[in-house]
Order: structure tokens, then C-alpha cells, then sequence
């Protein structure tokens, strides 16, 4: 993660200039059309190598292309584009290149204002746009970092932002960041540190941790380190930490899942409690109106019926700290009848007899679902089910570890889902991101794992 600063306007010279290529992805095109209204068939065909008309996506990926240029780079944050004067031209196909530069031209000492001239052309060299943006340049410096941001997905909601907004007035949760030693484990704990959410403490070798800062581009000076030789002893160390009441909440870096499990699930110097430890992915599907839990689809391989119980009351708690006030569960399977040969659909039936009976409280349950049963209020009605939970699940509660997996990450690969992992039912709470996972996932992990330490913090302390 390294850090830049924008250029202020008595900085910027005259023929000073940046340059961006991007590759056009099918959902830009998508984004692009619907923008600018031209929603015919043939402009969104989205397959690779199908041709954007001139008259919507080339021109309007040219424009933001320049846009995040002037506001991102040079001048940068702080900047405002007030005037633009362009042709267009050009045709581009979803998979091809854009370059897009910038250079500025004049510059306008009353105003603090700078006359850029702009040009993208395709990957063949065809000019898509050519002309001036006046832009008013910032007056002071601002510095920000080269976080990636994920590919634009058309959303029906931002429930990460809501959540990011609700840690705000909360003070950040110390927790011992377990084995950072690769790039994105590292940076993303520096930067849910740098928005507010965590106070880290770095466990692991310290050698390698460095190593990996300064391959990075990442400072670590004013952060404490706890060295550990190895992978397996940080996770030791880490779990030691969370008991003696050192800190609020654990991270995975780039560890195996395994190793830290191992170190948190003994009775005598694990971090268990009475309640069943597991995982509850929180997603932001981009066709789902809502949050989306699943669980638990990393930690319990084939829960049983008590385990499942368990899980299901993890979940509940945890909507309701994110603000779901009565969480609304289903149980899955492969149909919505209670089938004596699938064991799925008998495990529902009783945990919503349980519900029934208060044995688990604070949600309304529901089961046998099958999927699309679940999230889909049209495949409810077609099937003619009559259920307060179908059609607008909160909570998804798998029937084992692979099928949760499978779902979770066929929303986040097929549908664009952006998620955040969490682990429940023990003394902490525990971010138990995947390896493949990019910042932007650790740091809503990090805003879940936030607001689940201050609930504990608050059950804790005591009254009057």
C-alpha cells in the first residue's frame, strides 16, 4: 500500500501530463449504458468482443477514464472539473484497452484554474475522445493511499458503507493481527487501522513482517510488533493475548485457517465458550435488497442438529447487532418439504419447532427452503409457499460447510458480491479472511468484527 499526495495548483507546470490504460470489462459497459440511458439490445451485448456503439460506452468510458484521472491523480483529491469542451469517435469492444491522458495547457493564477488538454484512444490507436477539461486545482496537499478498488457492479444497496458509517463514533478494537506476512493481510490491517476500525498488534516473525511492509511500501513505524518464530506460534501467542484480555478481537493474516482453529478450540487455553464457535459470511449482493448472511460455510464441516441450533443463534445475534431487528432465517435444502431421506429438511423442521418453543430466540425461522425459494419472492409465489421468511432472507442457514462454500462464493464470482467473514461463539471475535481476499473484504470484516467486540464490550461492562 503506498502512500501519494495530490499536486497543488502552483506545483503543476505547464505540459506537465499522466496517463491511464484500462481494460473495458461487460459490467462497465453495462454501468455506461444505463448512465446514459441508451439501453438497446445491441449496445449491451455484453459477450467478449462484442462492439459498444460510439454513441454511449466509448465515449463515456473516454470521459470517466479522463474524470479519474483530473480527480484521482493529477491535479488530484481536491480538484474540481468545472468546464469541458470534446469530440468523440472511435468504437471499442468489451476486453479492449483504453489509454487516456491528460497534459496541462494554460494555467489561470485568479482563479487557481488549469486548462488540460485530453485524449483516449482505443487499443488500435483510434481517438475516442480529444479536447479541454478546465479544472479549478486544489490549494493544499492531500494524501491518500493506492487501496485497489474492486470492479463497478450496479447495486441496490451499500449495506458495507452503512456498516463503515456506523463505526464511526466507536473507538477503534485493539487485535492482534495473526501472521501478516504477505501484502494483503499486511495493508489491509494498516488500513482498517488508518479508517479508525482497529489498534493492531502485529504477530509473527518479525523479519518477515518487515520484509513484507517494505516490499510494500508500507511504514510500520509507531506499530508493535509481537515476534513469534512461526506461523503455528503466532497463532499461540495471538489466542494467549485474547485470554489474558490484551485484546478485543483476533485477525487472520496468511496463515492457514487450520492453524489458528487449532489454537483457538481447547477448552483449557482456547477461547471456547458454551456456545458453538462458527462463521457467518455478511454479503452485499448487488441484485439483493439487503444483507445477505450465510453460514456456516467455513468452519463446521456436517453440523448436527445441536450444532445447528447453535449457529442459527450465532447468526440472529449478529443481525441484530448490524441492525436487523428481527432477523428473518432459512433453513435450506434441496426442496421445501420435510423429506424423511434427506436429513437437511428434518434438521429444519426441528430447529424451527425450537423457534417455536424458544429454544432459539430473537429470529423467525423457517425451513425446509430451497434456494431460490429463500431469496426469490417470485419463486415463492410460483411454488405457492406462505412464509414471513421466504422471498426476503436475512439469514441463510446451510446444511453443511460445502453447499454454504458453493453459494458463497458463486454470489461473490457470479454475481459481483462484495463479503465479510466472521467468526462467532467464541471469547472474541475473529476475522477469518481467506488468503485470496482483497483489502477491501478485510476492511468490511473489520467494520462487522468492530461493531461485534463494542456489543460485547457493552454486555460486559457493568450496570449503574
Amino acid at each position: 500500500m503506498r502512500q501519494y499526495t495530490n499536486h497543488t495548483f502552483d506545483e503543476i507546470e505547464i505540459g506537465a501530463s499522466d496517463t491511464v490504460t484500462r481494460t473495458l470489462t461487460a459490467t462497465e459497459v453495462e454501468a455506461l449504458s444505463l448512465v446514459t440511458g441508451d439501453v438497446e439490445t445491441f449496445h449491451l451485448d455484453l459477450a467478449p468482443g462484442a462492439v459498444a456503439d460510439v454513441a454511449s460506452a466509448p465515449g463515456a468510458a473516454a470521459i470517466a477514464l479522463i474524470a479519474g484521472i483530473l480527480n484521482r491523480r493529477l491535479p488530484g483529491p481536491g480538484s474540481a472539473i468545472v468546464g469541458t469542451r470534446f469530440t468523440y469517435g472511435g468504437r471499442l469492444r468489451t476486453g479492449d484497452s483504453v489509454t487516456a491522458s491528460v497534459t496541462a495547457r494554460t494555467k489561470d493564477q485568479q482563479a487557481q484554474r488549469i486548462e488540460f488538454e485530453c485524449r483516449a484512444v482505443n487499443g488500435n490507436g483510434d481517438v475516442l475522445v480529444d479536447g479541454f477539461a478546465t479544472v479549478t486545482a486544489p490549494g493544499q496537499r492531500i494524501a491518500y493511499s493506492d487501496i485497489a478498488t474492486p470492479e463497478v457492479v450496479l447495486r441496490r444497496n451499500d449495506g458495507f458503507a452503512r456498516l463503515l458509517k456506523r463505526c464511526e463514533p466507536l473507538p477503534p478494537v485493539a487485535c492482534a493481527v495473526v501472521h501478516p506476512c504477505d501484502r494483503d493481510s499486511l495493508a489491509g490491517a494498516i488500513e482498517a487501522t488508518r479508517r479508525g476500525l482497529i489498534v493492531p498488534i502485529l504477530v509473527g516473525p518479525e523479519a518477515k513482517i518487515r520484509a513484507t511492509a517494505q516490499a510494500a511500501g508500507i511504514d510500520l513505524a509507531g506499530y508493535r510488533i509481537v515476534s513469534a518464530p512461526h506461523s503455528h506460534a503466532a497463532a499461540l501467542e495471538a489466542v494467549a493475548m485474547a485470554r489474558a484480555g490484551d485484546v478485543e478481537a483476533l485477525m487472520k493474516g496468511s496463515l492457514h485457517t487450520d492453524e489458528l482453529m487449532e489454537a483457538m478450540v481447547p477448552t483449557t487455553t482456547g477461547l471456547r465458550t458454551e456456545r458453538r464457535i462458527s462463521h457467518v459470511f455478511v454479503m452485499d449482493v448487488p441484485a439483493y435488497p439487503r444483507m445477505l448472511m450465510i453460514t456456516d460455510a467455513a468452519v463446521n464441516i456436517a453440523p448436527d442438529l445441536a450444532a445447528k441450533a447453535d449457529i442459527c443463534r450465532n447468526a440472529i445475534d449478529l443481525a441484530r447487532i448490524l441492525g436487523i431487528e428481527q432477523p428473518k432465517v432459512a433453513i435450506l435444502s434441496a426442496v421445501e418439504t420435510v423429506n424423511p431421506n434427506i436429513e437437511s429438511t428434518l434438521h429444519a423442521a426441528a430447529l424451527c419447532k425450537m423457534a417455536d418453543r424458544g429454544q432459539i430466540a430473537g429470529g423467525v425461522l423457517d425451513g425446509p427452503l430451497a434456494f431460490d425459494n429463500a431469496i426469490s419472492m417470485e419463486a415463492a409465489k410460483a411454488k405457492q409457499i406462505v412464509s414471513p421468511v421466504a422471498g426476503c432472507a436475512d439469514i441463510l442457514l446451510v446444511p453443511d460447510l460445502e453447499s454454504g462454500n458453493m453459494i458463497a462464493k458463486q454470489l461473490t464470482y457470479l454475481a459481483g458480491a462484495d463479503s465479510a467473514g466472521i467468526v462467532l461463539g467464541a471469547r472474541v471475535p475473529i476475522v477469518l479472511t481467506s488468503r485470496a481476499d482483497n483489502v477491501r473484504t478485510r476492511i468490511a470484516s473489520a467494520a462487522v468484527m468492530k461493531l461485534v467486540a463494542h456489543d460485547r464490550r457493552e454486555r460486559l461492562l457493568p450496570r449503574g
